[in-house]
């Protein structure tokens, strides 16, 4: 049987101080010497890199949208072996999930896990309505285990005294912590979160200075007995990880840089478990590349580098020469942005790929943003038509194209807004590209796909 001490990290609602907590845990924790292993809920690449940073470990995604409970279990006890304590971020609210009985919720999660639940609750401008809202929270589903509180943003000694009594009288939920109020956020935010870490320097500094509010005014000790009272889970139920391609190897290169850096670490390892040697490149710098079977442009920030991609011509022009060769190509959401003619940011017009005739432009508020279900409708080398995927879009850009004359599409969507028209996944020739992300794990067809697809490509170019 399974030991593995872990617990859930979660809010009342967006803003409640959860990210700021938990990547100070995750650092005060790491300094004592813990090997902690970091878990963000939700479909999140920001946040997840940040807890990468802070515990000194990469993080894991896990969401119930795209990955079944029994893909779910496995996949947690596989990326927690060798590790002391999983810290898992909650997303949102506790409670709040995709629809009215809160499917896809951190509660749902935490009963799925069976971790232990402490709640970071913004204490400001309250002092015993808290142990009402402790009690509302423990009494509203059953199975889940709030087992402790730390109170953000009080305001003193005096504050923080009526808390705990309050709380105490209450409730039998621990008060693990009590934050004072910090006088800034210490990590610069932007359109989609946190900024990114690559736009960042000097880091250890401000993770280190989380950490230190954390060992002052929260009991560690306490938060890891905790963990360790997790029950035990038994052992994964299947493998998880998709078998080597018999057509032989491949090399796909994965454009990883400030522009492009959104990539679940599960669909990279997926990619080599399938048989695929992976290589980073980039498409900002002037490093030349190694010759490629298949490429691979996930998410990211092409809008803050759009300036450097359309100055970089012989990146943009050897994107559109590999389309045209036909090898394999797979875009996300700002790898689209990238292939597209054209990005449009701050008023400016910026040249891109030309790979798709259509244009993007970036805009305040948020175009799609949430889960997707889609149905594949033609053919491409990375999904199978008939088949019904999974995933999530956040995008702060739209396409530009209003008449979809001439546009093959793979995708038609069930929930979620795509490209265009309810549909996503432009084709052309072997590339695809849509703002859909998708999990391997939870579209285990996608990884062994790519890999054979590079594969055929590899042995075409050799004939």
């Amino acid at each position: 049987m399974r030991h593995a001490p872990r617990l859930i990290i979660a809010g009342l609602s967006g803003g409640s101080g959860k990210t700021i907590v938990s990547l100070g845990l995750a650092r005060a924790l790491a300094r004592q010497g813990r090997k902690v292993k970091p878990f963000k809920k939700g479909p999140d690449y920001i946040d997840a890199a940040w807890l990468g940073l802070a515990a000194g470990a990469p993080a894991t995604n896990l969401d119930q949208h795209f990955l079944t409970t029994d893909v779910l279990r496995a996949l947690f006890l596989d990326r927690m072996a060798g590790w002391d304590l999983a810290l898992i971020e909650g997303n949102r609210g506790l409670f709040d999930g995709k629809d009215v009985s809160g499917s896809c919720s951190t509660a749902e999660l935490a009963r799925v896990l069976r971790a232990p639940v402490v709640l970071v609750l913004d204490a400001t401008k309250m002092t015993r309505t808290v142990a009402a809202v402790l009690s509302g929270l423990n009494s509203f589903e059953p199975g889940l285990r709030l087992s402790g509180v730390i109170l953000n943003r009080t305001a003193g000694e005096r504050h923080r005294r009526i808390l705990a009594d309050c709380i105490q009288t209450y409730t039998d939920v621990s008060v693990l912590g009590m934050l004072p109020k910090l006088g800034q956020n210490p990590i610069p935010e932007r359109h989609m979160g946190l900024m990114s870490s690559f736009e960042l320097t000097d880091l250890a500094p401000v993770l280190d200075a989380l950490a230190e509010v954390m060992e002052a005014n929260v009991d560690l000790a306490a938060l890891a007995r905790l963990a360790g009272s997790a029950p035990s889970m038994g052992e994964a139920s299947l493998d998880i990880w998709p078998a080597p391609c018999p057509r032989g190897p491949a090399r796909i290169g994965v454009v990883h840089d400030a522009a492009l850096w959104f990539y679940y670490p599960e669909n990279i390892e997926a990619l080599r478990r399938a048989g695929a040697e992976v290589v980073e490149v980039s498409i900002l710098a002037d490093a030349p590349w190694p010759e490629l079977d298949g490429l691979y442009l996930g998410g990211g920030f092409p809008e803050t580098q759009a300036p450097a991609l359309a100055a970089n011509e012989p990146a943009r022009r050897r994107l559109k020469d590999l389309a045209e060769s036909g090898l394999p190509i797979y875009a996300e959401c700002g790898g689209f942005m990238v292939l597209c003619e054209r990005l449009e940011a701050d008023g400016a017009s910026y040249p891109m790929a030309g790979v798709f005739p259509v244009a993007t432009r970036l805009c305040e508020k948020p175009q799609g943003l949430g889960y997707v279900e889609a149905e594949v409708v033609a053919d491409n080398p990375f999904l199978t038509v008939g088949e019904s995927v999974r995933g999530h879009e956040f995008h702060y850009s739209h396409c530009l194209q209003p008449d979809a004359t001439g546009l093959s599409f793979a995708l038609v969507m069930r929930r979620g807004q795509g490209m265009l028209g309810g549909r996503d996944g432009l084709i052309h020739k072997q590339t695809f590209a849509a703002y859909t992300h998708l999990h391997a794990l939870g579209t285990p067809s996608w990884a062994p796909n790519f890999v054979a697809a590079a594969a055929r490509f590899r042995q075409n170019r050799a004939r």
